[in-house]
């Protein structure tokens, strides 16, 4: 079952040691200048996915059933750039299929290099093998190393004052207990968790439920932004110092580390937040003995790590996110269209629409005029995808329609352009962080209108279930 941190991955940075008074304001100061080889700071922030030391009551409250797996489910670099200017916050997928790091202690003598699913090297070296394989696949230099367990995550939410969840349409999740009404919420803790758990939602999988993630991530950090609790070392010190118990820190990061970099993003705007997911080449390559894996876009990931590299912008560089020249938002074959002519018919499913040939019940005479495309109220999203392959086409909902999108070709010549759909384009391009705010975040008042996913009452929480320390 799929553990989580993902506010974490913000609120995380800034954790990792005590507020020292001046001194942390001043050495914070001092590191403005970024890392060590001047191109900017990155940070790994993971969520372990463990119920180590929890409770029957805890689990219960937190939808916490089945076995973990000790291993991370929420991994996510964040990049400062050397000017302070601009945030990147990449998140790895746990399923990526990928090489091992080398224990640093033995030789090639040693055995074959080891592949499988990214979230097992904390299971087979916890944090520091965690690090070295994120290094190892990414040619990045990892500054900092925050981890913690998932009600770590839970207690850093009820923390900070809760945070903004928002959707425009209802959303229900059995497997991680979502129930959340349309519209834009603050949720306390316990309903984030169940927000940024849930898998079974549209889009569905780890990609959607990664972006759902960076939404939660990118619309906290615009309310801490806006209640001040970033404004200034000392005011971002005392944030620090509220996440203690629930984040753990490696030791190469110290506390004014993580006091600049949340100072740093207190002083961002959305627009200057960057939030993408590795691009995916094969989203189900099935691997024995390791199962159903994700597999880098080889050439787009290596563009995206390269520019983080060179302390570079990751939107608007086509070599990570290529602009097709007509790119949908649906896949085409989730789209099941009847056609009543049979070179658009063709046509069509070459496109990768799923098409019904319906041209032998065609009207012997056609009606004047372009492409029709008539669907049921509600399907307006598969009826635009429909037509931007049909651009000269008529759109026209019919009320009590079947489940399919009718395509009625008229006497006007038919152009079927090629369309393009890349689920990475859908669910995880980079895109900046004022695209994807909730509306009137800054707006909203700490737990006007909370909702929260009904939990029973359960005991304080148990100190074993905060994260282990990196070791």
């Amino acid at each position: 079952m799929r553990r989580i941190t993902v506010a974490l991955t913000l609120l995380a940075t800034l954790a990792g040691g005590t507020f020292a008074g001046s001194r942390a304001v001043s050495d914070a100061q001092k590191s403005l200048g970024g890392g060590p080889d001047g191109r900017g700071t990155t940070l790994l922030v993971v969520g372990i996915d463990s119920r180590a030391g929890l409770s029957a009551a805890e689990k219960e409250r937190l939808h916490a059933g089945g076995k973990g797996c000790n291993c991370t489910d929420v991994m996510m670099l964040v990049h400062l750039s050397a000017d302070q200017r601009r945030a990147s916050i990449v998140s790895i997928p746990r399923d990526s299929y990928v090489q091992y790091a080398a224990d640093p202690a033995t030789t090639a003598a040693a055995g074959p290099a080891r592949f499988g699913k990214i979230n097992g090297a904390y299971a087979r070296g916890a944090g520091p093998l965690t690090v070295r394989t994120v290094e190892h696949v990414t040619g990045l230099r990892v500054d900092h190393y925050v981890e913690t367990g998932f009600t770590g995550f839970e207690q850093a939410v009820d923390d900070l004052g809760g945070a903004t969840v928002c959707t425009d349409k209802p959303l229900k999740d059995k497997g991680s207990g979502l129930d959340l009404p349309a519209g834009t919420h603050r949720a306390d803790g316990n309903g984030a968790l169940r927000y940024v758990r849930a898998r079974h939602l549209t889009p569905p999988g780890d990609l959607g439920r990664v972006r759902r993630q960076q939404r939660l991530v990118n619309d906290l950090l615009a309310r801490l932004r806006a209640e001040g609790a970033l404004s200034g070392p000392a005011d971002t010190a005392r944030a620090v110092r509220t996440l203690l118990r629930s984040v753990r820190t490696d030791d190469r990061t110290k506390w004014h580390d993580l006091v600049r970099v949340g100072w740093a993003l207190g002083r961002l705007r959305p627009e200057d937040i960057e939030l993408a997911t590795v691009p995916i080449r094969l989203f189900d390559h099935r691997v024995p003995g390791v199962g159903s894996t994700l597999v880098w876009d080889e050439a787009r990931s290596a563009a995206l790590w390269n520019a983080l590299r060179a302390d570079r912008p990751l939107t608007g560089d086509p070599r990570i996110q290529p602009v097709p020249e007509t790119p949908v938002t649906i896949n085409p074959a989730f789209i099941a269209v009847r056609v009543d002519e049979p070179a658009v018919a063709d046509a069509l499913r070459r496109n990768g629409f799923a098409v019904t040939d319906t041209s032998h019940s065609a009207p012997a005479v056609r009606p004047e005029g372009p492409p029709v495309i008539r669907h049921a109220p509600g399907r307006e999203a598969e009826a635009a995808t429909l037509a931007a392959a049909l651009p000269a086409a008529r759109i026209e909902p019919v009320a009590h329609h079947d489940r399919f999108i009718d395509v009625a070709v008229g006497t006007r010549p038919v152009e079927v352009r090629t369309v393009t759909y890349d689920r990475n384009t859908a669910e995880g391009a980079p895109v900046t962080g004022d695209t994807l705010r909730c509306p009137d975040v800054a707006a909203t008042s700490p737990w006007d209108g909370a909702v929260r996913a009904t939990s029973p009452t359960a005991p304080a929480r148990s100190p074993e279930g905060a994260a282990s320390r990196a070791r």
